[in-house]
């Protein structure tokens, strides 16, 4: 995790894909990544290239402008979010004092930067 302007950094998936192509495989790369202020303001970038380290640049620079701002409410979200995009659901609850963040995968990845 790096520290950069105010907003902390995270890679959380880089991934390779190929595509055929007529003179053979084309292999590039993907990566998923959030930059959030620990402050209420997190955000989130996907980007492609031929190489990680554009690809991961591009992912925080697209992440940079999409930040948005959450409220938060004694260190937790005020109310219930239920939210759903394509096959996938993640609800939000309000967590009791003192229990921390209870989530998996890139979820707690952008929930910590909150």
């Amino acid at each position: 995790m790096r520290v950069q302007d105010g907003f902390e950094e995270k890679v959380i998936q880089i991934k390779r894909v190929s595509k055929k192509t007529k003179g053979g495989n084309k292999v590039g790369f993907t990566a998923l990544a959030v930059v959030g202020d620990k402050a209420g303001k997190v955000g989130t970038g996907m980007a492609k290239a031929l190489d990680v380290t554009t690809a991961i640049a591009k992912a925080l620079s697209k992440a940079r402008r999409n930040v948005v701002s959450v409220n938060i409410n004694e260190n937790t979200v005020p109310h219930e979010v239920l939210e759903s995009f394509g096959a996938s659901t993640v609800k939000i609850m309000p967590a009791p004092r003192g229990s921390g963040i209870i989530a998996g995968g890139a979820v707690r990845d952008v929930l910590a930067l909150c």
